[in-house]
């Protein structure tokens, strides 16, 4: 049986879980509302408290499933109670971001400034002209955003220059050898 799947989904207070005919969960929360489709063979019981998954046979697809659906399920209640960030860090001379109205604005050392809209549900924050924050309840959206933004240009081995995650070490190259 699968460790993560057979753990059951806690739901707090405020929190409304209701599932559909077709499988389609919705999650209701004080930081927004998510919907997800899940596997049509997975059997999701809701209680009051709580939430279990459960699969139909041993088959090896449905094992894979089992877990997944528990994950996802267990991310979209945490995303509406307490949601998810990621945070950036922009390393370079002259590198800054700056949020104006809805945009981010990115001066990177191109000849232009890169923008990028906020989604709907997923914020931007820069406390300082170095750190960008991304937040908002869905865990995927999340975490393409800040990847989307770290691709904007990407850390380098030599100086280290670029847009990196907070908790993300770059493994630095030394430079020509030389004598």
């Amino acid at each position: 049986m699968s460790r993560i799947g057979r753990m059951p989904v806690v739901i707090p207070a405020g929190v409304d879980v209701k599932v559909d005919a077709e499988n389609s969960v919705t999650v209701k929360g004080p930081k927004g509302t998510l919907m997800q489709k899940v596997h049509h063979d997975m059997i999701i019981n809701v209680d009051k408290v709580q939430l279990t998954v459960a699969r139909p046979s041993e088959d090896k697809q449905h094992k894979a499933l089992h877990g997944l659906t528990r994950s996802l399920i267990a991310n979209m209640v945490e995303g509406v109670t307490n949601g998810f960030s990621k945070q950036l860090e922009i390393n370079g001379v002259g590198y800054r971001a700056a949020k104006q109205g809805k945009q981010l604005v990115m001066n990177l050392g191109y000849s232009h400034n890169v923008t990028m809209d906020e989604e709907p549900g997923i914020t931007f924050d820069v406390p300082n002209a170095n750190t960008i924050i991304v937040s908002g309840p869905d865990k995927q959206r999340v975490g393409q955003l800040a990847s989307e933004i770290r691709g904007k240009r990407p850390p380098e081995p030599y100086l280290g220059k670029g847009i990196k995650y907070s908790d993300e070490r770059i493994r630095r190259k030394s430079g020509k050898a030389g004598k």
